[in-house]
């Protein structure tokens, strides 16, 4: 089974696109880092996830179960 799968995320603010349907599939018992330039939207991806902030399209969902 996989941890985590997040699908075509996507997040806008105002005129800035901070991620641009992102697609990662995470499995179970395994250890991922987020690398990228500052700007890159690692903070915007982990904020989604974690439920802080809202995507503005796709889905993610963690062990099977969506957010």
């Amino acid at each position: 089974m996989d941890a985590l799968i997040a699908k075509n995320v996507t997040k806008r603010y105002s005129n800035h696109t901070a991620l641009d349907s992102v697609n990662i599939t995470i499995p179970e018992k395994s250890i991922y880092g987020l690398l990228g330039p500052n700007g890159a939207g690692k903070t915007t991806l982990i904020r989604i996830i974690n439920q802080i902030i809202d995507c503005d399209s796709g889905e993610i969902s963690v062990f099977g179960q969506p957010l």
